[in-house]
């Protein structure tokens, strides 16, 4: 395996996470493509233009070239409007692998490309075209499935529900990020077992390690105003970092907060997403006032994304009260910052999240359960400490160079196979 196409049509691997569509998926890819690189496999990473002044193509490092595909108009689109764009997309990438090596011989200097790999339903539509076109196998990671955020009160559109079957039918491998989603994409879709590769995401630890709290609490201050009392260590602060959208759950962890005993502060990293985040965030709001947290609730734009480690090291617990996840990077990030996670029991996060030794997992959505684990954590220092370092410990299994590792071996069985046929 010389040469991967790798396929973000809705996001771009250079965008800033927490903006937008953009989350833990172009962490994952930006990540990815880098450690497959220097494990000797040259990535193509192709999404769509989503503003007028990009270059064609950005160089990112040796080995990964980012290539922005022309489909409708050259800035944001509603999500909602991206299938109609598959074609044309579909299309732009075509072109661009007819011209840079998809053929052996057309440029000496660049291999032809030897496999694609999907991220997300949208851009499983585009990798199934592609794959029947070029005669190349296909892996798909959808990061997110349509069938398990309807089971958790979240429904997608049916044309998602039927395309990602579709993808799944004809995938040569679909990508699970744990036994979860693996479990997930049997029961909801009928994945065939002997095709699904349980490959989990990576945290890079040269930024994400434990570290001073009071020091990574000045460093924030600056950004969040933070309390007196927080900064000196003296009042506790809570953390939720991801996009604002219902699916988060970021109204759990504001009640959270005025359902404790303690004094705590809260710090949000992130932005509006999708349709609802606007309408989402302004919600969210009329909480914070309505229970009088105004002084105590600090919203934060996203940030670049090493800079979230000084968040993670400066809170006391990172709560994570997603309705559903394929994985959670945040709560493996945390993890790996030494930092006590209170998550949802759902998805990825039953993998992450050691119950009792690592964080704490909540059923349901009640905001009192949450407040009760948390208080569990206030009012022990020293259970929390060990509980942190745990969970650091457990997260440096996970690191990009295994992850890559595992894809490498991957495609290179799936090249002395014979290509799936559409089921």
């Amino acid at each position: 395996m010389r040469r991967l196409a790798v396929i973000s049509l809705h996001t771009s691997p250079l965008a800033q996470p927490g903006v937008g569509d953009s989350g833990g998926m172009n962490v994952y890819v930006r990540e990815l493509v880098s450690a497959i690189a220097q494990a000797g496999v040259a990535c193509d990473v192709y999404t769509r233009a989503w503003a007028p002044d990009l270059p064609a193509e950005v160089a990112v490092e040796p080995g990964v070239r980012v290539v922005h595909v022309p489909a409708g108009p050259p800035g944001p689109v509603a999500k909602d409007d991206l299938p109609g764009l598959v074609d044309a997309f579909t299309a732009g990438v075509l072109d661009d692998l007819a011209t840079s090596g998809v053929t052996a011989g057309r440029d000496p200097d660049r291999a032809p490309v030897e496999a694609i790999h999907a991220n997300y339903w949208l851009s499983g539509l585009v990798g199934h075209a592609l794959k029947h076109e070029l005669d190349l196998p296909l892996v798909t990671t959808f990061h997110t499935l349509a069938r398990v955020k309807a089971e958790n009160g979240d429904p997608e559109p049916e044309r998602r529900d039927r395309a990602e079957a579709e993808v799944i039918g004809c995938s040569d491998a679909i990508c699970a990020n744990g036994v979860e989603e693996a479990d997930e994409l049997r029961r909801h879709y009928g994945a065939d077992a002997g095709r699904i590769e349980i490959v989990p995401p990576g945290v890079d630890h040269a930024f994400f390690s434990p570290g001073d709290r009071l020091g990574a609490r000045a460093a924030v201050a600056a950004r969040a105003p933070l309390s007196a009392a927080a900064r000196r260590g003296e009042r506790p602060v809570l953390l939720f970092v991801g996009r604002i959208q219902p699916l988060k759950g970021l109204d759990v962890a504001v009640e959270t907060v005025a359902a404790l005993p303690h004094d705590a502060e809260l710090v949000v990293v992130g932005g509006p997403s999708g349709a609802a985040g606007g309408h989402e965030l302004n919600r969210v709001r009329g909480i914070v006032a309505r229970r009088g947290l105004g002084a105590r609730v600090h919203f934060v734009p996203p940030q670049p994304h090493h800079l979230l480690s000084s968040y993670y090291r400066a809170a006391d617990v990172v709560l994570v009260p997603s309705r559903s996840e394929s994985f959670g990077l945040v709560a493996l990030e945390a993890a790996a910052c030494g930092t006590p996670v209170v998550a949802s029991d759902v998805g990825g996060l039953r993998t992450l999240v050691e119950h009792a030794r690592t964080g704490y997992l909540v059923p349901g959505r009640d905001p009192l359960a949450y407040a009760a684990r948390v208080a569990e954590l206030l009012d022990d220092p020293a259970a929390a400490a060990a509980m942190g370092a745990a969970a650091a410990e457990r997260a440096r299994r996970y690191t990009w160079s295994v992850t890559a590792a595992r894809l490498r071996r991957l495609y290179a069985d799936l090249g002395a196979r014979s290509i799936v046929a559409c089921s």
